[in-house]
């Protein structure tokens, strides 16, 4: 199992313990969630894309790991989630262009490169 797969096994495990502990709050955040995103001006490629740089800026590893995996299923390429990192540098400057090695670990793992 890979890193980022971790990252994303450890979001699982949390979003069960808190959804046992705390159903109230939890499923209200998921159920924001979904609202948040069911907009239609947007397809989901483009929305995880979004979500892809804001995850560099926030400097957020489980963040990346996710929305890299959602934007590959969502048939995003290797290079729309690299440059959508790029545009978190742009806005957020050095700390985000140290975020781009989770990032391109998450790329490498979800999407490996074909040679």
């Amino acid at each position: 199992m890979g890193k980022m797969q971790e990252k994303l096994n450890e979001i699982r495990e949390l979003t069960a313990e808190l959804r046992n502990d705390y159903p109230t709050e939890t499923d209200a955040f998921l159920g924001f969630l979904n609202k948040a995103e069911s907009g239609k001006a947007l397809g989901i490629r483009e929305k995880e894309l979004i979500n892809v740089a804001l995850a560099v800026a926030a400097q957020c590893e489980w963040c990346i790991s996710f929305h890299v995996e959602q934007v590959v299923k969502a048939g995003g390429t290797r290079d729309e989630i690299v440059e959508a990192g790029f545009m978190a540098v742009i806005m957020h400057g050095g700390p985000a262009y140290m975020y781009m090695t989770p990032l391109l670990d998450a790329v490498n793992e979800f999407l490996p490169k074909k040679d």
